[in-house]
């Protein structure tokens, strides 16, 4: 841990550890800003760190790009923490209006020094103050340039110039905050602690929070509200209903909650292999007792056969479609990584439906925008098990409107988007959700 000078605001110093994390991959940072040492901040201090953790990432290439041209030699290699800091300066001086120049440059000096790279600390100074003197901020009207080449080269094949850009922009974007709410008056209790929300875009038990902090709330500490993408709950919601249940790739467990709760006469197995990831879901799952089983067990290795009458396969992905929420991704994903994901994504899938029962429903989903990842993993599993038949989702959504689980316009959104193939594809901030690919399966024999 860098010890950083008192001299530094408390938002500065937690937003450059969290970066600090992330750069040497020991945290997401859409976990790290829900840290018990963020949750301590003031609400300003709290809103500032995560403006500027999220913004750094999401601009980092273009940041970099503004850095290099001013260093004495653009291509070498600086320090990581001296890099942080330099980005979180030029952040604030090109697309922090309210911040003063002199708190962004006098800070990150400060950041410089307190991380023990005090040589460091005369080149910071130089550089930001060059960016402040340019007074030109970084460009909004072409957001592909925040995004390496290759990625958005392959989305504007994929999708088109016009949906590739409408990605890339989303991106950019702070994703809006959806919730699920339990029991009867929590709604209340939310507008009394300040919260203001409204109708989620497609379902009906969604929630679109407009302002106030949630996290705050009695309800949200008792787990009666949860923080959840409407994109992730509509997942969980397509699966339906069953009497004995296989989540595969069940943490963080939201989406084997709405199973649990929509299920409560079912048995439920939810999966983890990562040992702290899993224990995580045990204890957020404890309220259920017997109900639900969580096994640390790779689902690719599941032993079970013709044991489950609903199984969901949510698998772990490249998470392409949530680079609003989670930016480092831009910087981490390189594209073998997608051949590696989709190597694990037929095996968990082809073991889910081995467990799967005669007449057993199956979806498989992710969030990744990748071919690759989607249909192209359907397709490969579907080809060796031909027991198994595609389900369109059209017709689940249909019945999910019928059911009242889906507001009019969301119906006719979900139905827009369902390929002839029956696949549902939901690109991200489309409708307020993160980027989803669902596909549902049956199994016949």
């Amino acid at each position: 841990m860098v010890r950083i000078s008192v001299k530094i605001s408390p938002a500065r110093k937690a937003a450059f550890e969290i970066l600090l994390a992330v750069e040497h991959e020991r945290g997401h940072s859409d976990d790290l800003l829900r840290s018990k040492s963020v949750s301590r901040l003031s609400t300003a201090d709290k809103n500032l760190a995560t403006m500027l953790v999220l913004g750094v990432l999401r601009w980092q290439i273009p940041l970099d790009d503004r850095i290099r041209p001013l260093l004495k030699r653009p291509n070498a290699k600086l320090d990581v923490e001296v890099l942080i800091a330099l980005r979180m300066g030029a952040f604030q001086l090109l697309r922090l209006d309210r911040i003063p120049a002199h708190a962004a440059i006098d800070e990150s000096v400060e950041l410089t020094q307190a991380a023990g790279h005090r040589f460091a600390s005369g080149m910071v100074n130089a550089v930001l103050r060059k960016l402040a003197a340019s007074n030109i901020g970084i460009r909004e009207d072409d957001p592909k340039t925040a995004y390496p080449i290759w990625m958005v080269t392959r989305w504007m094949r994929t999708f088109g110039v016009e949906k590739a850009e409408a990605i890339c922009r989303n991106g950019l974007k702070e994703p809006e905050m959806n919730v699920r709410i339990q029991g009867a008056g929590t709604e209340a209790e939310l507008v009394d602690a300040g919260v203001r929300f409204t109708q989620g875009q497609l379902l009906i038990s969604a929630r679109k929070i407009l302002s106030g902090d949630v996290m705050e709330t009695d309800a949200f500490r008792d787990g009666r509200v949860r923080i959840q993408d409407e994109g992730s709950q509509l997942v969980a919601e397509i699966a339906g209903n069953g009497a004995d249940i296989l989540d595969a790739c069940a943490a963080p467990g939201g989406k084997t909650l709405i199973l649990a709760e929509r299920n409560p006469q079912a048995q439920i197995i939810a999966c983890e292999v990562n040992p702290q990831r899993c224990s995580a879901l045990r204890k957020r799952l404890a309220s259920l007792g017997s109900r639900v089983e969580c096994r640390q067990v790779d689902a690719a290795g599941l032993k079970e056969k013709d044991a489950f009458d609903l199984v969901l396969t949510d698998v772990p992905c490249s998470g392409t479609g949530t680079l609003g929420r989670n930016p480092e991704i831009r910087q981490r994903l390189q594209p073998e990584e997608f051949v590696r994901q989709a190597e694990r994504q037929k095996a968990i899938l082809a073991t889910a439906l081995r467990a799967a029962r005669r007449g057993a429903r199956i979806v498989y989903s992710t969030c990744s925008l990748e071919p690759e990842e989607n249909e192209q993993v359907i397709q490969a599993v579907l080809a060796e098990m031909p027991g198994v038949r595609l389900v369109s989702l059209g017709v689940r959504v249909v019945q999910m409107r019928e059911k009242a689980m889906l507001t009019t316009d969301g119906a006719e959104k979900l139905l827009k988007n369902t390929s002839a193939d029956g696949f549902l594809r939901l690109l991200p901030g489309e409708y307020g959700t993160d980027g989803f690919f669902i596909a549902l399966m049956e199994k016949l024999s």
